[in-house]
């Protein structure tokens, strides 16, 4: 077996790079086309933050080796490693990321596997599911889809993008400098639809089969790097104007406040002058 990497990094560290990663993508060992080290240098040079290796069944003798691939990759670009479900491939693997499906270990005994640093991602498939893992303790991140239904998740329909929309919306509802988990579109996002993904209000994607199937999978990464962080200036912008429109309305209202406050002070004789 290949020996694993450890990270060098600290929950604070890890932290503070998934708050910037946009592009998250999961692919499989690579084993039909035997690029994966080439595979993914291309990508994580372009744009890719956060990698996850998903590969059903296999033996976690063989998992921890391929691990070994991402986590020198990772740590070459400074990325996060992601591994997919479970908490103890996750732990001896010193991974960044453990990420949980609904079916998945409960948060909570995977946070008592895994320890303090390493950082808990969540699906989820309906509105209701992502406010559920928006609140989470445990979770730093979640993951709303599938929009498309597709040939990673076979049977599961996608939920379309009005639950992208309401998701957008509930987390930018409340004051403008709340901590918020950061929260990932998933499932169909490619070139061809992601402007309608941005314009339902993610500015964050994991993909799969628009760079694994890509022809030059760094173009393709670089493309959709950059529109995902076109879509966050355009929304951080927003937030500021937004921030900049609600002092302004409480400055306005603090001082009729002041002035009623003032003219209520006044005597009668005052009040009738000062009409």
């Amino acid at each position: 077996m290949g020996t694993v990497i450890p990270s060098p990094k600290s929950r604070l560290e890890r932290s503070a790079r998934l708050s910037t990663s946009r592009l998250y993508l999961c692919t499989d060992s690579r084993a039909k086309q035997n690029d994966l080290p080439d595979f993914l240098d291309e990508v994580l040079a372009n744009g890719v933050d956060i990698v996850q290796l998903r590969e059903k069944n296999l033996e976690a003798a063989d998992e921890l080796e391929l691990l070994a691939v991402f986590a020198a990759a990772c740590l070459k670009h400074g990325a996060l490693l992601a591994v997919n479900d479970r908490a103890d491939v996750a732990k001896a693997s010193d991974a960044d990321i453990l990420h949980l499906g609904q079916r998945d270990l409960p948060s909570s005994v995977a946070r008592a596997i895994i320890g303090p640093d390493v950082l808990i991602g969540l699906s989820s498939h309906s509105v209701e599911q992502a406010l559920r893992a928006s609140a989470d303790p445990e979770a730093d991140y979640f993951c709303v889809g599938p929009i498309w239904a597709t040939p990673t998740k076979p049977g599961r329909p996608g939920i379309g993008l009005d639950p992208i929309s309401t998701v957008a919306r509930a987390g930018n509802a409340g004051p403008p400098d709340a901590q918020r988990r950061p929260w990932f579109a998933i499932g169909g996002v490619d070139q061809r639809t992601l402007d309608d993904v941005l314009a339902a209000g993610a500015d964050r994607a994991v993909v799969v089969r628009v760079l694994t199937e890509a022809t030059d999978p760094g173009q393709a990464a670089a493309r959709i790097a950059a529109a995902l962080s076109d879509a966050a200036a355009l929304s951080d912008a927003a937030a500021l104007s937004n921030a900049a429109a609600l002092s302004n309305a409480d400055s306005a209202a603090n001082a009729g406040s002041g002035a009623n406050v003032g003219n209520a002070s006044a005597s009668p004789s005052d009040r009738a002058a000062a009409r």
